[in-house]
């Protein structure tokens, strides 16, 4: 996983008032249920550390867990929703576009092809499912496409 930001995220990347992408990613890894309140809690310096902390091995998951879970007790007085854990999640994927990507990428006129798909890195992946998602802000899907060298 990377420590970069996403272009489409720099609106708010330096207040980091918004969960970037590559927090949304461990937060769906290690199962935890953050919501924008329990970010808004936290000081600068531990969102800084969360966007940081890897989270990639089954050791790096389980720290990542337990220090999310210290700091929202510590902030909130009560952990987060723990969510059950993908062992197959879609951005891993390259054998199939998530319908939701799909129809979004339709909608918008740029429909991405699987071999588009297979070049994409898993968090860019990720991005775009998170941001084909009903009931997310959309308006960062274009952008995202953009970025990723989609159009």
């Amino acid at each position: 996983m990377t420590s970069d930001f996403f272009q489409f995220e720099a609106d708010f990347v330096e207040s980091l008032r918004c969960i970037p992408m590559q927090v949304r990613l461990k937060l769906d890894t290690c199962g935890v249920k953050l919501k924008l309140p329990h970010w808004h809690q936290f000081s600068q310096a531990e969102r800084q550390a969360l966007t940081q902390m890897p989270c990639s091995t089954a050791e790096e998951v389980q720290t990542y867990r337990d220090c999310l879970q210290a700091l929202v007790t510590r902030h909130s007085g009560e952990p987060a929703k723990e969510l059950p854990i993908d062992p197959s999640p879609p951005w891993l994927a390259e054998d199939a576009i998530p319908e939701s990507v799909q129809t979004k990428a339709d909608e918008v006129g740029h429909p991405i092809s699987l071999a588009q798909w297979k070049k994409l890195l898993p968090i860019q992946r990720f991005a775009l499912i998170k941001l084909s998602q009903s009931g997310h802000e959309n308006r960062n899907f274009p952008p995202a496409l953009a970025e990723f060298g989609l159009l």
